[in-house]
């Protein structure tokens, strides 16, 4: 039996392709808010870095209705680092909705996600959005979906799957092109009518993974999924299988149920199968585990969330002003936070070292290991992080590296600089098709090539070029590929930076600092053109004399600093600097502070 009552949904898409604005639009006409109620842009992200940086990092759940049916939407993220984020929450929903823009067709991320839902036997809908856009070309994204669908082995319902064109924009959908779009209407339509209902077993026990977990102030851990199977209510003595061990369970009370109604929850006393419910009570509950009856003995199957591909290094501040800006400081204050993290997040892995002082942080990509920087430093950590590095394999004997695949749109005349970049750190060229103005590229590049190339690609192409890529396989090692071409203005003494000893170190190159920066010795302070480090003192003061002089009281004019973002700053690492992280400051630094010890380590034995 299934449940027609009930719809549950995922959006899937590739970053900026319009996922969270149709969000937002079927909430509105879902009736979630009332027709004279103020809402805001981007009403799911929540989140602070979500909306400082217009991206969606991780899935939220909400519901809105279209007639007597209950539609739950499950959003999803669109950057590949954030990839772990929507592979566990597909086990929660029976179907998805693919959205694509009209003009950019499938991207890396769109090939990903949408193969993990049709592993699952999920049923699509591809909704292709911005069908305003001037450039629109709907007929060639339309064949290159169905591309795509072939190449990812989908079955022959699934490469039936229907088309809706909207604008979630403007708010409006239509299954015909040569009919004009008024309303959302035809997008739920197809929703109710082509995505099934899940499947109910309420004679059989209470069975439910555990798909997403939350914290409530009050309440504790809540766990959050879709019920397989039987019926649940408060009070409710459940069993809770381990994920990685199904020897280890144990017994919990549900305290509080709630299913979700529009963007917020509602507490229930009961919920049955296909319901998908918020579970308090228990505080060990864990992504990927099982809530069952206590008569049940067999785990639900879990998804097999994608390995990490880099590596940062995390450890204590043992640097000079270390434990003035932060209010956790401690090994064991990291090491619980980074536990932490690893338990909501199953694509990051945090591994012990050598040391006890510092922690080995497996991700799925710069941006998803800097977004735990980011939030570690706002909860009040301060620590240290090293240049990150990707994850070798050893296969038959040879050492082996993961190569990505590599999509570059940039603008016609840019073609030749990307072309050298590519060279330089390897890269095979796949494919490439030249337009009127712009050219689509595709190549194969190690992925410790492209670690720290983001902010260069940006500068390369004024800003007007688009990466992505996506991991692709393992190969044989590639050989050396140059970190930087340039090297670091290390501070020589610890002070406060002036005026006069900035002006007399950026003749040697590109400073990082302002005036008034507390520095000490063996911290960067700038960038060396020339390519090899080398030591300025940014403290030094004037020499004063009781005698004027011609130009004495000349104004000292410094080049404008652009003071870098977190990202910057790990792109800048080198093998031998770490990033000093604070509350309120980001200090790169070399490992080696003493100047002397450095020189003597860097001379050949």
């Amino acid at each position: 039996m299934k449940n027609e009552k009930i719809r549950n949904v995922a959006i899937i898409a590739h970053v900026d392709h319009g996922k969270t604005s149709l969000v937002n639009e079927l909430l509105k006409q879902g009736g979630v808010f009332k027709s004279h109620q103020d809402v805001s842009d981007r009403v799911m992200d929540n989140n602070a870095i979500e909306r400082e940086r217009g991206i969606t990092i991780l899935s939220k759940n909400a519901s809105c209705m279209f007639g007597d049916v209950k539609i739950n939407i499950v959003d999803t993220p669109g950057h590949a680092d954030f990839g772990g984020e929507v592979e566990r929450v597909l086990k929660m929903v029976d179907g998805v909705l693919l959205v694509i823009d009209s003009f950019e067709g499938p991207m890396p991320q769109t090939r990903f996600v949408l193969q993990k839902a049709l592993e699952l036997g999920h049923k699509v809908i591809v909704v292709v959005n911005k069908i305003d856009r001037k450039d629109a070309r709907i007929d060639e994204v339309k064949d290159e979906v169905l591309e795509l669908l072939l190449e990812l082995d989908a079955t022959p319902e699934q490469l039936d799957s229907p088309f809706v064109y909207a604008s979630a924009r403007e708010g409006v959908s239509t299954l015909d092109m040569s009919v004009t779009p008024k309303s959302f209407v035809p997008l739920f339509r197809k929703i109710v009518e082509y995505i099934p209902g899940p499947e109910i077993a309420e004679d059989k026990p209470f069975t439910m993974l555990a798909s997403s977990t939350e914290q409530n102030d009050f309440l504790g851990k809540l766990a959050v999924g879709k019920i397989e199977s039987g019926k649940i209510s408060t009070n409710m003595t459940l069993k809770a299988i381990n994920f990685h061990d199904a020897n280890k369970n144990f017994n919990f009370r549900v305290a509080n149920l709630f299913l979700f109604d529009g963007l917020g929850k509602v507490p229930v006393t009961e919920a049955g199968a296909g319901d998908i419910i918020c579970i308090a009570g228990g505080t060990d509950v864990a992504i990927g585990d099982t809530i069952c009856d206590k008569s049940v003995d067999n785990a639900l199957p879990f998804v097999n969330i994608s390995a990490p591909s880099i590596e940062m290094t995390f450890s204590i501040n043992n640097g000079p002003f270390a434990g003035k800006e932060g209010k956790f400081c401690t090994s064991r204050h990291l090491k619980d936070r980074l536990e932490k993290a690893a338990i909501k997040d199953l694509s990051l892995k945090v591994l012990p070292t050598d040391s006890a002082d510092a922690y080995r942080v497996l991700g799925r990509g710069e941006m998803h290991i800097s977004i735990l920087v980011e939030n570690m430093r706002r909860d009040g950590y301060e620590f240290m992080v090293s240049v990150p590095k990707v994850l070798y394999k050893t296969i038959d004997g040879k050492q082996h590296e993961p190569i990505d695949r590599v999509f570059i749109d940039v603008p016609t005349e840019n073609v030749g600089s990307i072309m050298s970049e590519m060279g330089e750190r390897k890269g095979e060229l796949v494919t490439m098709d030249t337009g009127e103005t712009r050219t689509k590229c595709e190549f194969l590049v190690p992925s410790r090539g492209l670690l720290g190339y983001k902010t260069k690609f940006l500068t390369d192409t004024r800003g007007n070029g688009i990466m992505n890529s996506l991991f692709e396989k393992y190969e044989p090692f590639k050989g050396y590929i140059r970190k930087r071409d340039f090297g670091a203005l290390i501070a020589h003494e610890t002070g406060e930076a002036n005026s006069y000893g900035l002006f007399a170190a950026q003749e040697r190159g590109k400073l990082l600092i302002l005036p008034g920066t507390q520095v000490y010795a063996g911290m960067v302070v700038g960038k060396n053109p020339a390519g090899m480090d080398l030591t300025v003192n940014v403290c030094k003061k004037k020499q004063l004399t009781n005698i004027r002089s011609s130009g004495a009281d000349d104004a000292l004019k410094l080049v404008p600093v652009k003071l870098m973002s977190l990202e910057e700053c790990i792109e800048f690492l080198d093998d031998d600097e770490l990033l000093e992280v604070t509350p309120k400051n980001l200090r790169i630094r070399k490992t080696v502070l003493d100047h002397t010890k450095r020189i003597r380590e860097k001379k050949p034995q």
